[in-house]
């Protein structure tokens, strides 16, 4: 078999991958809104510990794995831009889960300027039709 002659195949596969990472949002209120509690925006943080508190209005909160209409749980975007609205929501340092429903969670962050962002997402963190994401704001951690 010749170098390179699995590129078709390989290409064709990811392809039908990426078509099946994308999903219909699930619907949500137009009048729903998603907006972080505490810290305020241009905060500092002395040590840089903190509790986030995450807020929700004309819409519920379910843990991940629970289909319910008009519900989801929180993801908070630190340091980061929002994801594609039309794909999971990535999980790592930068893109925190709280599939537990959680409404409030102590975070630690190291000192400089860190933005924060909530991203309101369903069952499967997929982000709703609208989506919901709060205003992104501006904390900073002192030395």
């Amino acid at each position: 078999m010749k170098r390179g002659s699995m590129l078709v195949p390989l290409v064709a596969i990811g392809m039908m991958f990426a078509a099946t990472a994308v999903a219909d949002p699930k619907p949500m209120p137009d009048n729903a809104r998603v907006y972080l509690i505490y810290p305020a925006d241009g905060q500092v943080i002395p040590g840089g510990k903190f509790w986030v508190r995450m807020g929700l209005s004309n819409a519920g909160v379910a843990p991940a794995g629970i289909e319910k209409a008009n519900t989801g749980h929180h993801h908070l975007l630190i340091d980061a831009d929002l994801p594609p609205l039309d794909q999971e929501i990535p999980n790592d340092k930068n893109h925190l889960h709280f599939g537990l429903g959680q409404t409030e969670a102590r975070i630690e962050l190291p000192p400089g300027r860190h933005t924060l962002q909530l991203l309101f997402a369903d069952d499967v963190h997929i982000p709703h039709s609208p989506p919901l994401y709060s205003k992104k704001i501006t904390i900073i951690v002192p030395p």
